[in-house]
């Protein structure tokens, strides 16, 4: 398996990976595809990586920038969408794929990173519910943080890019 860079070729491999990946997830909005394509329209994919197995692409993981109380994120980053092909879960792709993306945040100039999700399986990746950081909607234990460096958790009301609010 080749973790790497998207590419434009890669694009169409990406949506059906991710539909495929959330069609049956319970806690998905069928949007998350469209969340993909809108951030990369808008040039707001801080880095979009996905996971090649002999020229298939299998995973995809997604970073990108959130504001804090309405205010530049100040180098905070939201990861996800991550999704990985049905065929290949439980098998270390999507855990590959987070490493990856995190091990990118010092070179984004990152303070952190939050990510909603399920905390049994972002736990490992050093993610912690943090109160004093809030998303909307979210039951506080999946609203998850991890700091880079030395630096500490703001408080603040955490907003994703509006391609998170697509119909």
């Amino acid at each position: 398996m080749w973790i790497r860079d998207e590419t434009p070729a890669d694009h169409e491999a990406i949506s059906r990976v991710i539909e495929a990946a959330f069609a049956t997830a319970p806690h998905a909005s069928g949007r998350e595809s469209r969340i993909v394509e809108a951030l990369r329209d808008a040039e707001a994919l801080s880095l979009s990586r996905v996971a090649d197995i002999d020229g298939r692409i299998v995973g995809q993981v997604t970073l990108s920038a959130v504001t804090l109380d309405g205010d530049d994120g100040d180098g905070w980053f939201g990861l996800g969408p991550i999704a990985v092909d049905p065929a290949h879960q439980r098998h270390g792709v999507g855990s590959a794929l987070v490493r990856a993306a995190l091990a990118e945040l010092p070179e984004l100039g990152a303070r952190g990173c939050v990510v909603l999700g399920d905390p049994d399986y972002y736990t490992r990746f050093g993610f912690a519910a943090v109160p004093s950081l809030r998303y909307e909607g979210a039951p506080a234990r999946y609203f998850l943080a991890l700091v880079v460096g030395d630096g500490d958790v703001p408080r603040a009301q955490v907003t994703y890019h509006p391609a998170f609010s697509i119909a």
